[in-house]
């Protein structure tokens, strides 16, 4: 009985303090989306055609769908989604229906909340400084971040979900700047201190964008060592928000463009916000 006693003690003690670890992830999930909602400009400029004038035609074509004249430029954006989530590899995606809500902050950062529903249900966030996910809330699967790769890798992220759901973002001024790759396709790259990254974005005749690619600094490979390889993803679903036309179905996936292609995040947007913007 006495040995039953301690080891029921020893397995509430180790949940409480998972539980409050659980926590403080939460208040760190909290507290850095406030700090990158408080980046909105309180009076954001308005867009004008001329602000892109200077820019490569396929730019110039992304913009002037993207964001009708006058729309009040919100760099930050609020999305929420639902869809899957692949857990495993391009042969055994497992698949699992997932809802998430992010912040978008390009280039100061970002954070993502998802939480999966189907089997054993995960939760956890990314950053720009961190990955952490629990099985149940409580049990830790992943959880890394704070080192010069994660920081790498995750600036790629936030920098090309930029030219999908926070255009305003990326007009041309300090730390952007746009370049032509083909009729097509321009490519916009994002600096800022030393991390730099190169996007480029393929839009349609009527600038619409259909894809953005890039090469991500990613483990996301059979080695597990960071190296440049891949990423992209496919926009559709177009709709218009506050004066911006954005896709509302996004999938995006490592090795893009290549057969060994793996679309893990398939997403289908719920709702796009602007911090700041009146409702």
């Amino acid at each position: 009985m006495k040995i039953a006693a301690a080891i029921l003690i020893v397995l509430l003690v180790g949940v409480v303090v998972l539980a409050v670890l659980s926590g403080l992830d939460r208040r760190a999930d909290r507290a850095e989306w406030r700090r990158l909602a408080a980046l909105q400009p309180a009076e954001p400029r308005v867009f004008d055609p001329k602000m892109i004038a200077a820019l490569p035609e396929p730019a110039q074509r992304y913009f002037n769908y993207m964001i009708q004249p006058g729309t009040p430029l919100w760099p930050v954006a609020e999305i929420d989604m639902v869809g899957r989530f692949g857990l495993g590899t391009k042969d055994a995606p497992s698949y699992q229906p997932m809802e998430a809500r992010q912040i978008l902050a390009a280039p100061d950062g970002f954070v993502w909340i998802m939480r999966t529903r189907g089997g054993m249900p995960m939760w956890g966030s990314d950053s720009g400084t961190w990955t952490r996910f629990r099985i149940f809330g409580l049990i830790p699967v992943a959880r890394f971040g704070g080192d010069p790769d994660h920081t790498r890798s995750a600036f790629g992220r936030y920098a090309a979900e930029a030219t999908i759901w926070a255009p305003a973002a990326l007009l041309p001024g300090p730390g952007v700047m746009w370049s032509s790759v083909d009729q097509d396709t321009a490519r916009v790259t994002v600096t800022q201190g030393d991390l730099v990254q190169a996007v480029d974005v393929t839009v349609d005749r009527d600038g619409r964008p259909v894809k953005a690619s890039f090469q991500r600094w990613s483990n996301a490979n059979p080695e597990k060592i960071h190296r440049l390889q891949p990423f992209g993803a496919l926009m559709s679903d177009f709709r218009e928000v506050g004066g911006y036309r954005l896709p509302y179905r996004v999938e995006a996936g490592n090795m893009f463009g290549t057969q060994d292609y793996f679309p893990f995040f398939l997403a289908d947007v719920t709702a796009i916000r602007f911090p700041g913007a009146a409702p």
